[in-house]
């Protein structure tokens, strides 16, 4: 064990807006570990470069992501907050990966297929390679376990692929991690298209409800969400929309979704909405107070980078001097 507990490692990009569904399937989740776990929560900057960025937008989103992560209820001195440029190790031990993990492996990443369609113009040897890069993320930590929505499941299990076969051919290296997925809220779907995940990366806005949206713009984009035949608030396998709508508004009262359809036994689609709406503004509006406070604080959050690099550094040393010299790198 790398740290006096067991490790948990997250990781979300600064490229887009986060939504509710980010919030709800992890950043909500996150507090609580860190009673249990030592925890490291990185933006992950050098993911986001896969698909091009204005590099100043980056530079302010990274800063966003970061009071969010604080505003969120993340405090920095329970747990490590870092941009992953700022620890060069991430890199390294990504390249190594590189040569522990397969061509057909990467080839299968779902992940990849969904964004070379989306960036044809660009389907560059990082989007390819990300996944070595997100196992580097994970395993640089002897990192336990790494709390997920359900879609990111396959990348975890690739890392698992990847540490197990390097630890057969090096035996000790690396602590294989556990995903663990929230029981609810780990997928929160469109708005507009219900079968599908809600995306920050998402064109039609009234599909997504962002956690910075105002109080009015939230409400607005739940009225107009996408329903089912019928008026019955009940969940069912014909009910994509009703059952999304039900699964949010759980997640921000902590009701059992029974509870849910019980309390709106009767009632129409409309009104319904409006309390989910109303339910999401509730809980977010205090992120959003604190949000505003901290991104104004450009130099306190300078600090929390650099003293979570230091702090993660520390950490990825150990696990790469001991990698470098298992493949036979000369440490000087």
């Amino acid at each position: 064990m790398l740290a006096d507990r067991p490790v948990s490692f997250s990781g979300v990009q600064p490229s887009g807006n986060l939504t509710i569904g980010n919030y709800l399937g992890a950043i909500k989740n996150f507090p609580e570990f860190s009673e249990k776990y030592k925890c490291f929560y990185c933006v992950v900057d050098e993911h986001a470069i896969t698909v091009r960025q204005i590099p100043a937008e980056l530079r302010r989103r990274t800063y966003e992501t970061l009071a969010l992560y604080i505003a969120c209820g993340l405090d920095p001195e329970k747990n490590t907050l870092y941009v992953q440029s700022h620890v060069p190790a991430h890199a390294e031990l990504a390249w190594i990966l590189n040569c522990f993990t397969m061509f057909g492996e990467l080839s299968r990443m779902t992940q990849f297929k969904d964004k070379s369609a989306k960036h044809a113009d660009n389907i560059n040897a990082g989007l390819f390679t990300y996944p070595s890069l997100m196992a580097a993320d994970i395993l640089l930590y002897q990192t336990d376990v790494v709390p997920i929505g359900s879609d990111q499941k396959q990348h975890v299990e690739l890392t698992r692929d990847i540490a197990e076969r390097f630890n057969q051919i090096f035996p000790d290296t690396f602590t294989v991690p556990e995903p663990i997925i929230p029981q609810s809220g780990a997928r929160i779907m469109s708005l507009a298209e219900p079968e599908k995940k809600m995306s920050k990366s998402d064109e039609n806005e009234n599909a997504v409800v962002r956690i910075l949206d105002d109080k009015d713009t939230m409400i607005r984009k739940f009225r107009r969400a996408v329903t089912d035949s019928g008026n019955e608030i009940r969940r069912g396998e014909d009910k994509p929309g009703i059952n999304n709508l039900i699964t949010i508004y759980s997640c921000f009262t902590g009701k059992t979704a029974e509870e849910v359809e019980r309390e709106f036994d009767g009632v129409g689609y409309g009104e319904f909405k409006t309390a989910v709406g109303n339910a999401c503004a509730e809980k977010i509006m205090p992120v959003q107070e604190e949000y505003r406070r901290l991104l104004a604080d450009k130099g306190y959050l300078e600090e929390v980078m650099k003293k979570g690099a230091d702090e993660a550094a520390y950490y990825a040393r150990k696990t790469l001097s001991k990698v470098r010299r298992k493949i036979g790198f000369v440490n000087l």
